[in-house]
């Protein structure tokens, strides 16, 4: 259906964008690569060369671009090459994306810039200059990957500039969606899980992809967009929603671990996946767990489980993490608490630490021993909002790791 079409894709050396580069390119289509990854990256894998020649191996063409979307020169002068190239733009996908979960005070004027001007800026920058082109297209598509805008405030207070800076994409979709009605199509997506992509293992640290999908998911439900008419616009289509409407009935082949619980995505309030919740309200049986049983689990002691983390502390943990944790906890047992990992063997207990703290967590008490026990990743208790948190937050991931290695004890 994409055979001779030519794509346009933003952040398409790694990921997302190159999941969906690589699906267009098994039909014969064109591949402009326009990513900012020449040289190999030290942790991150692939370049625009890379990607180019799996996309050639799958059966398309590519043309590998270095654009950094924040240079509005580098963006004109990729499409002129492209337009060059292939005589045109048929469609365009805004991937490229920039992202820190920090809280207003925390985040750094140069990440609140480097969000805005790749998430908004560049993504606005890039269709303005691909529209032209695009308008001459037999059935042109711009594509961004921005979320449905809810405006529930628990999206917005852990990590207000990224919000914006997301919002701001998926406005570019429903003023543009009105303005080039009936010429151009301009739609949003946005998975319904979380997305296992070397970003997530970043945010999430180890263990992380088992509670993801795979790229393809979002490479699929892409494809089903951009071969609809151009009738087809302004819509904020959840990936999972468009593929059960388009008859895909099996969804564990997308999964990274089958049958494992997912965590939701960002912007959507988590009733739209009942997975996570439903394994913590029903017993293995399946029978409704009673609200006795419920209420003893919630008033498990902070107390014991800050013992055995004192008593489980060593040399080792220290040596790796170099970070103090407190924990300022509501309900049951509330309170300051911490766990020092930065001085001589480490200690934990009841109280404020003895050197000021890296990280601050913010949650109750019930959901902390969730936490510490492994019945709540702590990844999942951010995202639904259950649990906030100040300060490093690479250091908070560290502990998301020691837990892992805990939870035998706990």
């Amino acid at each position: 259906k994409l055979a001779g079409c030519t794509l346009f894709i933003t952040g398409a050396s790694r990921g997302i964008g190159k999941a969906i580069a690589l699906k267009a390119a098994k039909d014969g289509a064109n591949i402009v690569i326009a990513a900012k990854t020449a040289e190999p990256h030290p942790t991150l894998p692939g370049t625009i060369y890379t990607a180019a020649a799996e996309i050639e191996a799958a059966g398309g063409k590519a043309l590998p671009c270095i654009v950094n979307v924040r240079e509005e020169q580098q963006i004109i002068n990729a499409v002129e090459k492209a337009v060059k190239t292939f005589g045109g733009i048929d469609i365009l996908v805004n991937n490229a994306s920039a992202i820190s979960l920090t809280g207003t005070l925390e985040t750094e004027t140069k990440k609140v810039n480097l969000m805005m001007d790749v998430n908004v800026r560049g993504t606005y920058l890039t269709s303005k200059t691909c529209l032209p082109y695009l308008r001459k297209s037999r059935n042109p598509h711009i594509l961004n990957l921005s979320p449905p805008m809810n405006m529930n405030p628990m999206w917005f207070k852990n990590h207000c500039a990224y919000t914006i800076s997301k919002y701001g994409m998926s406005m570019c979709v429903l003023g543009m969606a009105e303005e080039f009605r009936g010429e151009v199509a301009v739609n949003a997506l946005w998975p319904k899980t979380a997305i296992h992509t070397a970003a997530m293992d970043m945010l999430g640290g180890s263990g992380i992809e088992k509670q993801c999908r795979k790229t393809d998911i979002l490479a699929d439900a892409a494809y089903c967009i951009l071969t609809k008419p151009k009738s087809f616009t302004g819509n904020f289509i959840i990936d999972e929603v468009l593929l059960r409407e388009e008859g895909v009935k099996d969804f564990d082949v997308y999964a990274i671990a089958p049958g494992h619980p997912l965590m939701p995505d960002f912007f959507l309030d988590l009733e739209t996946d009942m997975t996570a919740m439903e394994k913590e309200r029903y017993g293995a049986d399946g029978a409704k767990a009673s609200t006795e049983s419920a209420s003893a689990k919630a008033l498990s002691p902070v107390a014991e489980t800050f013992r055995v983390i004192q008593g489980a502390m060593s040399e080792e943990y220290v040596r790796t993490t170099q970070g103090v944790f407190q924990f300022e906890l509501s309900g049951e047992e509330g309170g300051t608490w911490y766990i020092d990992l930065k001085t001589k063997g480490g200690s934990a207990g009841f109280g404020k630490p003895p050197v000021t703290a890296d990280v601050v967590m913010s949650m109750s008490s019930a959901d902390f021993v969730k936490m510490f026990t492994g019945k709540l990743k702590p990844t999942l208790a951010f995202m639904s909002g259950k649990l906030k948190i100040k300060g490093n937050m690479t250091l908070a991931i560290k502990l998301e790791k020691m837990l892992t290695q805990l939870n035998s004890k706990l």
